[in-house]
């Protein structure tokens, strides 16, 4: 296997290059196959014929933890907090104005839907923000 991002030979169980930190599996410059450079947008190595599978990219420092947004969701999902953290503003509103909007007896409903997607959140079955950038352990 080889890094699509640099082209560095990579052990098959590789969570990162050890070249450039890329996650084993990210970038698009080069085949993960053969490692030979790859056109950009091309959807096969003209090299080895390996289907490439374009992987967006990101800025690793525009990540969100996973803990915050998870415990936000835990402590304070009846308000949307770990809504707008992630960056999906609609549900949060929805949130923020069920609980703000009843007195805060509708509070409760809020709280159960923050409470369900904070524990999805740690356990991982969410694991993007809203801009669909991996968050971070």
């Amino acid at each position: 296997m080889f890094c699509k991002n640099c082209g560095t030979p990579m052990d098959n169980n590789a969570a990162v290059c050890t070249n450039c930190g890329f996650a084993a599996g990210t970038g698009s410059n080069f085949c993960a196959n053969c490692g030979q450079n790859v056109a950009p947008g091309a959807s096969i190595c003209t090299n080895c014929g390996f289907a490439v599978v374009q992987q967006p990219q990101y800025d690793p420092s525009t990540q969100k933890s996973k803990m915050a947004a998870g415990l936000l969701g835990i402590l304070l999902g009846s308000f949307g907090v770990h809504n707008f953290y992630l960056g999906n503003t609609g549900k949060a509103v929805a949130q923020l104005l069920i609980t703000c909007l009843t007195c805060g007896f509708g509070g409760a409903v809020s709280w159960i839907w923050g409470l369900i997607e904070g524990i999805m959140i740690l356990t991982g079955s969410i694991n993007t923000d809203a801009k669909g950038v991996p968050l971070k352990d």
